[in-house]
């Protein structure tokens, strides 16, 4: 039992949200990008040595963080999408952590990422593998 929106009876929740989690995942690289390069200058430019491990970082931390105090990206914010958990309340920091850690794993194997896609385009609540093994689920905001 879920205390989730019913796909069927309350399909306003999840109307277009494959497509604003696209925009969104777009709009967050910008973000992690001008973070990085905002970092660089502060690493002594060693941090240009070790792009990819800084990028994971600021990724990772940035998805932690602005998840974990808003239970959305800023790009999901923008987009008016906000993950909700199995009771359909925003994620605390441990989910946070889980969310983002799956979403990590799942870019480190394109072949879950590509499962994922999928996922989010086939099914009625367009969760991805992370959400589905999380239970969590994008929705639109109430306005």
């Amino acid at each position: 039992m879920t205390a989730l929106p019913d796909p069927h009876a309350q399909p306003q929740f999840y109307d277009a949200v494959p497509a604003k989690r696209l925009i969104a995942w777009i709009a967050d690289t910008v973000v992690i990008l001008i973070l990085c390069m905002i970092a660089i200058p502060l690493t002594a430019f060693i941090g240009l040595f070790f792009w990819p491990v800084l990028y994971l970082v600021i990724g990772f931390a940035y998805r932690v963080v602005t998840i974990a105090n808003g239970s959305a990206t800023w790009g999901m914010r923008f987009t008016g999408i906000e993950l909700r958990n199995n009771h359909g309340q925003r994620l605390d920091l441990g989910m946070a952590l889980a969310h983002t850690l799956g979403y990590s794993i799942s870019l480190a194997l394109p072949l879950l990422q590509v499962i994922s896609i999928v996922m989010m385009l086939t099914g009625a609540r367009g969760q991805g593998l992370t959400d589905a093994f999380l239970g969590t689920v994008a929705i639109n905001r109430r306005t």
